[in-house]
């Protein structure tokens, strides 16, 4: 976004927070004082995207909210979010056609991201979708993880999961970035295999980042759920930027990003659809 609008020669003030929703608050605030045209947020969470939509109405700058989307609409906005569950089940769907093919039950488990965050309800509902849809596939009910989106939590919890569970073969995390702590916990259980060998835990997840894109390509497992950022990202510029050519103080515009599922089955057709393997081709 900030390379796209400076080649169109708009000054573009870039501010980052640190995953500090106060702080994300003041820098908003610092950017109204400077007199800017309008503004685009990736917050932290969806509360404290309803308090910084609040003060951008108050000041009549125009606001867009990108891929996490606010807890309620009672602020406008243009908002620009991925369907979290639509994507997330296409992957585990997948997963699960996998898993039939083996003629028997597998023991599933999911890696939930932290549930104050619409993102992370969307994505457990997708795999809740699928778990429901094929009862007699399971051997017991999901083992949810909570990971709060923090790595070391993460890895605590998988580790503990798998020490009580050590049957688990079918596994989703909520977001990509937890496979290499996946991986550091199921290698040493000789559980971290290739598709269609005889360890092998049916994998998936969500974000189509270049790990995933890597994972996916060399077999080390079958799906992701991709957000398509690029998408995101000039649906939300076109819409900020016509809401200023027209002096759209408080504009409102949610726009959906239906996303789609890359897996082993679809990988040579749609591989550069998904953004993490355009820039693992760039590397």
């Amino acid at each position: 976004m900030t390379e796209t609008l400076a080649s169109k020669g708009i000054e573009v003030l870039e501010r980052n927070a640190n995953e500090d929703a106060n702080r994300s608050l003041e820098m908003v605030k610092d950017c109204i004082t400077q007199g800017v045209d309008g503004i685009m947020l990736i917050p932290q969470d969806g509360e404290s995207a309803v308090n910084i939509i609040g003060v951008a109405n108050e000041a009549g700058i125009p606001i867009g909210i990108f891929n996490r989307p606010p807890s309620n609409d009672s602020n406008p906005a243009i908002v620009i979010v991925a369907d979290n569950e639509a994507i997330a089940e296409d992957a585990v769907e997948y997963m699960a056609q996998q898993a039939q093919k083996l003629g028997r039950q597998v023991t599933p488990l999911i890696m939930v991201g932290d549930l104050g965050d619409p993102n992370a309800v969307g994505r457990r509902q997708g795999f809740m979708n699928v778990i429901e849809k094929y009862p007699d596939l399971w051997t017991t009910a999901p083992i949810e993880v909570p990971t709060k989106w923090d790595a070391a939590v993460a890895q605590a919890g998988l580790e503990n999961a798998m020490q009580a569970n050590p049957d688990v073969d079918f596994l989703f995390t909520s977001s990509d970035f937890m496979f290499p702590l996946i991986q550091g916990v199921l290698e040493p259980l000789g559980k971290w295999a290739k598709v269609g060998e005889e360890n092998h835990v049916i994998m998936g997840g969500l974000d189509g980042d270049v790990t995933a894109c890597r994972l996916l390509k060399e077999g080390w497992i079958d799906a992701t759920g991709v957000q398509d950022l690029y998408f995101e990202a000039d649906s939300l510029m076109t819409a900020m930027l016509s809401s200023i050519a027209l002096g759209e103080k408080t504009p409102e515009n949610w726009i959906d990003d239906p996303g789609f599922a890359l897996t082993g089955g679809n990988l040579a057709e749609r591989e550069m659809d998904m953004w993490g393997c355009k820039l693992l081709a760039e590397k």
